[in-house]
């Protein structure tokens, strides 16, 4: 049974009203963490958690949470939560019709009156996107203690360290560790998201019901060579970082095509050069390799061939290289139970199927602490992460009605 109504236009007004508080000066719809248009976004969706019926806080990492006390103070809250910072020139959608999702939610049940037996958190995490400081999930992170001393005094290219950023976005990085939630703290997490594929679209269903979540690895791969004029530096007599970097890249694409026993992906997608003139020869390369699979061993594969590789290019070519690893989640896979749970929300709202998540989600981290589900809404064309990133209207509100359903066919069974 469906308990929740398709309220398109309060969904479109709220989207469209988070794609205003943007960074215009930069391409799409760029709402990077730490900065005034995130801020703006934040205070505008505090109000509308607190128009919801929500009593609302940040917490030491710096996460926008609203809370709906539920009738049994003894039963753990559960958890709905997303983001609404955005990669540089991205789209409308990703991260923030699952924060949206959560608010339409609560609202809901303020008008139908439906008490929950659980407490119900909503959740905007901090910067679930890659960062500026080399890693992703920040809020999330921090939330389950797993942003550690040295991610702590990271820096961006202006000199910013993280801990300062969480600061300014209200939260106290002193504190992360203390208040950290533990393993029986959160009955359940609940998330919505696009798809960001195109199997949904292509198959004719609403609704994506989520198996499980790649483990993702991120490293820094730094490339010394020696600078020096390009018109005066023979061939056979340069030490040239980007042509040994671009043989290095070439490898992480090589390495990711072949076969393995989980389906893999590397991406390389930041690169720096210094010193950048189009009459020097390369002295340094910085840039930063993503592998993403269901398997942890996979992964590991992969970066033994790309080490193999560096030994190799630092011998032939006279380059000193260098690898760091920024971060790693672990694969996630979602219980039968949970799986169950979510398939009953999504039977009377549309035409659902099973399916893993290549993405990353704030969902990887807090599995450390309970148990996790996620439901898809189709992603047009499979875009993502770009401005014409779109799933339309209708769409996100059968997903908000569906996980509305699994939320209370939860908080029925849970508190049984």
């Amino acid at each position: 049974m469906n308990y929740f109504d398709q309220n398109d236009e309060r969904i479109k007004s709220d989207i469209l009203t988070l794609a205003e508080m943007i960074n215009k000066e930069a391409e799409g719809f760029t709402r990077r963490p730490f900065t005034k248009w995130y801020a703006q976004s934040r205070e505008w969706l505090a109000e509308e958690m607190g128009k919801s019926g929500l009593d609302v806080q940040i917490d030491a990492a710096s996460n926008l949470i609203g809370r709906l006390e539920g009738s049994n103070k003894e039963l753990p809250p559960i958890m709905i939560g997303s983001h609404t910072d955005t990669v540089t020139g991205g789209g409308r959608f990703d991260g923030i019709i699952g924060v949206l999702a959560g608010i339409e939610i609560a609202r809901q049940l303020k008008e139908k009156g439906i008490t929950l037996e659980h407490t119900l958190l909503i959740v905007d995490f901090t910067a679930e996107e890659p960062s500026e400081f080399g890693i992703s999930t920040i809020g999330s992170r921090g939330m389950v203690d797993n942003l550690t001393d040295e991610m702590l005094n990271r820096t961006d290219p202006n000199g910013l360290k993280l801990s300062e950023g969480i600061k300014i976005a209200g939260g106290r990085p002193g504190d992360i560790s203390k208040e950290a939630l533990k393993s029986g703290d959160i009955s359940l997490y609940l998330e919505l998201h696009i798809e960001q594929g195109p199997v949904l679209e292509q198959t004719n269903n609403d609704l994506g019901i989520v198996t499980g979540i790649v483990g993702i690895q991120r490293y820094r791969i730094t490339v010394n060579g020696q600078p020096n004029h390009a018109g005066t530096t023979p061939m056979n007599m340069r030490f040239d970082a980007l042509t040994g970097a671009a043989e290095l890249i070439l490898e992480v694409e090589k390495v990711a095509k072949k076969s393995y026993k989980e389906q893999v992906v590397g991406t390389v997608g930041r690169l720096f050069v210094e010193p950048n003139g189009s009459n020097v020869v390369p002295g340094k390369v910085v840039f930063d390799v993503e592998l993403r699979s269901l398997s942890t061993s996979t992964i590991d594969q992969m970066v033994e061939q790309i080490i193999s590789k560096i030994k190799d290019t630092e011998i032939n070519r006279n380059l000193s290289v260098s690898i760091d690893k920024l971060s790693q989640s672990e694969p996630i896979f979602v219980n039968e139970d949970i799986l169950k749970g979510i398939e009953e929300g999504c039977e009377d709202v549309g035409k659902a199927i099973l399916l893993p998540s290549g993405a990353g989600h704030d969902a990887n981290q807090i599995a450390r602490i309970a148990p996790i589900g996620m439901i898809f809404v189709p992603s047009k064309d499979g875009k993502s992460h770009c401005p014409e990133e779109w799933t339309e209207y209708s769409q996100v509100t059968k997903g908000v009605c569906a996980l509305g359903n699994a939320l209370l066919y939860f908080d029925k069974k849970q508190s049984n």
